[in-house]
């Protein structure tokens, strides 16, 4: 099914692998620069897939760029309809239809990008890249894979990008050469507009609640374990390469011992005792940062319980207030009440003592007339 893939529309690829005047397919690429949109493409395409299908599998798609001398420009990327059974990397898909129609819509935007490799989201190199990377030959002989590691961009410190081009190997007992891959430095590299779209982001990103000293703090610790763990990548080789089990390569020994070099002299005392003053320096104004932040938020603290009090004790008073003025109303009230009935109580009273003073009166007057 893969070779049947290769043969499709191959009128297509001839017309697409045009060289650009001035563009040499075959020149020697030494170094291979990845703009921030290709990044950004990729994780979203990693996390579109994720979403849909909801399993963690590679991502493949293609890049576009030019060819600057020895340097590979990568400015934009697109993605790739790909699908890879998981127990037999031997079958695959990818579809050449839809790769050569995005091509031909991006051409119409910008001629000067090239499809000049792909891409898949790794973390590390398949059984099946150099097949992969065959097909991607036809239109560019000098195809390049760029594995972004898209975990390590979210979770890990480091450059998430590992570039390789595809070289024939030879062999000393005289077997027919093979096809491996070769390691290419890389680096993440940025026009102005790009390097102002990403600040924007940045921005949006960062946690305002931490101050630079901070950040630049954690940005270190990144980088000491990025270090810490290229050291023990270079101890493993080094450990493989006694024991035998793999080959001495004189260039990466060559390239190792320029290290080595490069490292200043800890035995002297002098040097011992400058570098440990400016550190308790730079530790110094840290301790008293971290001091001064602390008083900061205690203040806040102790004048947020003083606001509150305050406002407590207002709407306590208003709260009396309102109570001592219903307390007088509700006192006319009854009084008048009150009032009201003492003088019906009265009057009652009175007619009751009215009528006794008559009845007494008509008595007497009866007894004179008798």
């Amino acid at each position: 099914f893969a070779n049947y893939c290769m043969m499709t529309s191959v009128a297509k690829v001839t017309d697409i692998i045009k060289p650009v005047p001035g563009e040499s397919f075959l020149s020697k690429i030494n170094k291979v620069v990845v703009h921030p949109l290709v990044l950004l493409s990729v994780v979203d395409h990693y996390n579109r897939l994720d979403k849909v299908l909801g399993s963690q599998r590679r991502v493949v798609g293609v890049l576009l760029g030019a060819v600057k001398g020895n340097t590979l420009d990568i400015s934009n990327s697109f993605a790739v309809p790909f699908e890879e059974d998981i127990s037999d990397k031997n079958v695959w898909y990818l579809d050449h239809d839809y790769l050569e129609n995005m091509f031909s819509m991006f051409k119409k935007v910008n001629a000067r990008e090239r499809i000049v490799g792909w891409y898949h989201s790794g973390p590390k190199l398949s059984q099946n890249d150099i097949k992969i990377n065959d097909i991607f030959r036809r239109y560019n002989m000098n195809s390049v894979l760029v594995i972004v590691d898209v975990k390590l961009m979210t979770d890990g410190d480091g450059l998430p990008t590992q570039a390789y081009i595809v070289v024939d190997e030879v062999h000393d007992d005289g077997t027919p050469t093979s096809k491996t891959f070769e390691h290419l430095p890389s680096e993440i590299g940025a026009e102005e507009a790009e390097e102002v779209g990403v600040e924007h982001l940045l921005r949006d990103i960062k946690d305002k609640s931490i101050g630079t000293l901070s950040q630049k703090i954690s940005n270190q610790a990144q980088g000491l374990e990025g270090l810490a763990r290229q050291l023990n990548e270079i101890q493993e080789y080094l450990n493989l390469v006694t024991s035998g089990k793999l080959p001495v390569n004189q260039q990466i020994i060559y390239q190792l011992q320029d290290v080595f070099n490069l490292l200043p002299d800890l035995s002297g005392e002098k040097l011992v005792r400058a570098s440990f003053v400016q550190t308790n320096d730079q530790m110094l104004g840290v301790y008293l940062a971290a001091i001064i932040r602390t008083i900061l938020a205690l203040h806040d603290l102790i004048q947020n319980k003083i606001n509150n009090r305050e406002a407590e004790r207002k709407e306590e008073e208003s709260m009396q207030h309102s109570g001592h003025g219903s307390g007088d109303k509700k006192g006319s009230k009854s009084t008048a009440i009150k009032d009201l009935i003492n003088g019906h109580t009265s009057g009652t009273a009175n007619n009751t003592e009215g009528t006794k003073d008559e009845s007494s009166k008509k008595k007497t007057d009866g007894d004179q007339k008798s």
